[in-house]
């Protein structure tokens, strides 16, 4: 579709500006989401349904803000950051606990395809990792060599069978509305329904996300014959610019102009696309947390992927527990995709350095296939790598909130001012979260 195809404002061309989140929207349905809120479920039945609830409503406000900036400035957040952290160890330090964020993201969605191909056709966790891998590789070529649309087109049929897979038991064995309500009353029970908090907000509101987010709107409108920031920088570091160059918030002077799209109207279709997303990905995850304590708390076993799975086989029968694993199948696929695309723009944008796709891809996936390896419970490495993702929340979530509202960096279209409170309470409940975990983990209790 060209730009001046988008111009036209018809409902097809439209439809056009939609996708971004929706891939970035993965993020939030990858197997660390399944992982946790069947566990929730299984342990602690309806108690942790407000954690869904409000890590999707903070969720929406963080996406928006990432997409925003991509599309305003041209530019990723992790590019943003790599020139304005003018320190080098600063910037390294900073790129590595990004990039530890982005293996632990790699390790839960790994693992889960792993034991989807283990459930459905009894491959072993080993060769079920390197086929996720593989598939994943294949999936990133595509987006490298057929462009952002072809890619958004492939992930979200990917989202379609996650949403079957997952939603389709909560019709066949509904929750109790009574439990449903009472969940939604902000509450803890014990130490590991803190861990299990943790847990589903880091799966929730990852921060490769927020990374990877800013990176697929800058590069889904960037305008007609940029060149890729993938294959080469030259198109931002040419650009006619506005604002402080010296603080790295660049902003291309003609970018709607030569994108023929007033930038008001894709943010407009932006909040729609995050909308859409967040819709999809907050009801996926609440219908997987109310099938596990509709159906499987109390089940003894029930609290890994493969006990869930044997516990809906008996008690629901084999259609619901198979679309469950294709699900998760699915979701481990196209998860690893996108997970893998903002470790590259991770790397790029606060090194400035660009390694081969596969090379890359085959590092990022050696901890989870040593994992797999050493018989560590899937389940658990699962839960654990999204506390893991919890702690790095903050480091891409108060950066995004700062530049997002300074007018240097966006201009007219900065954060208001209710805007920038709610990303800095958001910031806020997630660290005093994290502190509570880690002071119950050093605690012991």
């Amino acid at each position: 579709m060209t730009t001046d195809a988008a111009r036209s404002g018809s409902v097809p061309r439209a439809a056009w500006l939609i996708g971004p989140a929706l891939v970035a929207g993965v993020a939030y349905l990858d197997p660390g989401n399944v992982a946790s809120n069947m566990t929730a479920g299984a342990v602690y039945g309806y108690l942790l349904v407000w954690v869904v609830v409000l890590g999707n409503v903070m969720a929406w406000l963080i996406q928006y803000l990432s997409a925003k900036l991509g599309i305003v400035t041209g530019r990723s957040l992790p590019e943003m950051l790599g020139d304005r952290i003018g320190n080098r160890w600063g910037r390294r330090a900073y790129w590595l606990q990004a990039e530890l964020v982005a293996m632990a993201t790699d390790i839960a969605e790994v693992i889960g395809g792993a034991v989807a191909l283990n459930l459905l056709f009894g491959v072993p966790l080993l060769w079920g990792g390197l086929i996720t891998g593989t598939v994943s590789i294949v999936l990133l070529l595509v987006q490298s060599r057929r462009g952002a649309k072809t890619f958004e087109f492939v992930v979200i049929g990917l989202v379609l069978i996650i949403a079957i897979g997952f939603t389709y038991g909560v019709f066949v064995a509904p929750p109790d509305p009574a439990g449903v309500a009472a969940g939604l009353v902000p509450r803890f029970e014990d130490s590991g329904s803190v861990l299990l908090a943790a847990s589903i907000l880091g799966a929730t509101i990852m921060p490769h996300a927020i990374y990877a987010h800013s990176a697929l709107a800058r590069d889904r409108f960037a305008p007609a014959g940029t060149p890729s920031p993938h294959r080469s920088r030259s198109a931002h570091r040419s650009a006619p610019t506005f604002g402080d160059e010296s603080q790295g918030a660049r902003i291309p002077a003609p970018l709607e102009e030569l994108r023929g799209i007033p930038t008001v109207r894709l943010l407009r279709a932006t909040k729609w696309d995050v909308t859409i997303a967040m819709l999809i990905a907050g009801t996926v995850n609440l219908c997987i947390l109310l099938l596990a304590a509709a159906n499987l708390a109390g089940v003894p076993g029930t609290d890994t992927l493969e006990g869930a799975y044997a516990a809906l086989d008996a008690g629901l029968g084999p259609a619901v527990a198979t679309l469950f694993a294709v699900g998760l199948l699915a979701s481990g696929l196209a998860s690893t995709s996108v997970g893998a695309y903002a470790g590259a723009e991770i790397m790029h944008g606060l090194l400035h350095v660009r390694i081969p796709l596969l090379a890359r891809r085959l590092v990022t996936l050696i901890p989870a296939l040593v994992i797999l390896a050493a018989g560590v419970d899937p389940t658990l490495a699962l839960v654990l790598s999204q506390v893991v993702l919890s702690f790095g929340i903050p480091f891409a979530l108060i950066p995004l909130v700062a530049l997002t509202a300074k007018a240097e960096v966006l201009g007219r279209f900065r954060n208001r001012v209710l805007t920038t409170a709610a990303g800095i309470a958001a910031s806020v409940f997630l660290i005093a979260l994290n502190a509570i975990l880690l002071w119950l983990v050093l605690t012991g209790s």
